[in-house]
């Protein structure tokens, strides 16, 4: 299986979901400002890589785990499923797959650090805000990421799309 985390810039939430995918992190307490900082690929994409497939590594159970950054484009995940059930159709891909929004974890504090940050190259403000918003969104990443795994593990589709837009209610 492969899961692919999206979000807007593929740089904060992805890259926190994908190290707590792959246990890379505590789930029992609060990150410090240090753990966050050295998740790989937090806060260190550009605008020159949106649209790029990350790989993070391999979990326990053998899948696969990457990111990418979308953008505004609601057609990038889309074009991806069927590119993904295209190959699997038509040239005997049996990986299943599956795209998992983390977008809906996202604090205003993360939003406004990414935007101080990564668009706008003030670090000084940015950087800390991004930590904060990192803290405040642990639970909710941890909890999306247990939910995508659980319907990994629980269906048989061969692409499948997760929005996530109610996953406070999960």
């Amino acid at each position: 299986m492969i899961y692919i985390y999206d979000d807007y810039a593929g740089t904060h939430s992805t890259a926190l979901a994908a190290a707590y995918h792959l246990k890379k992190l505590p789930t029992d307490r609060k990150l410090t400002k240090q753990e966050i900082l050295n998740i790989d690929y937090f806060n260190k994409l550009t605008k020159d890589d949106f649209g790029k497939l990350f790989f993070h590594g391999i979990d326990d159970e053998g899948n696969s785990v990457y990111s990418i950054g979308r953008k505004r484009s609601k057609l990038v995940i889309p074009a991806l499923k069927e590119l993904s059930q295209l190959l699997q159709e038509n040239y005997q891909n049996k990986e299943r797959i599956i795209f998992s929004n983390t977008s809906p974890t996202v604090p205003i504090a993360m939003t406004m650090g990414g935007l101080f940050s990564r668009g706008l190259h003030i670090d000084i403000i940015g950087v800390p805000l991004l930590v904060i918003g990192a803290k405040q969104c642990c639970n909710n990443i941890i909890r999306l990421v247990e939910y995508t795994k659980q319907i990994g593990k629980s269906t048989n589709k061969k692409v499948i799309i997760l929005e996530n837009k109610d996953f406070k209610k999960l």
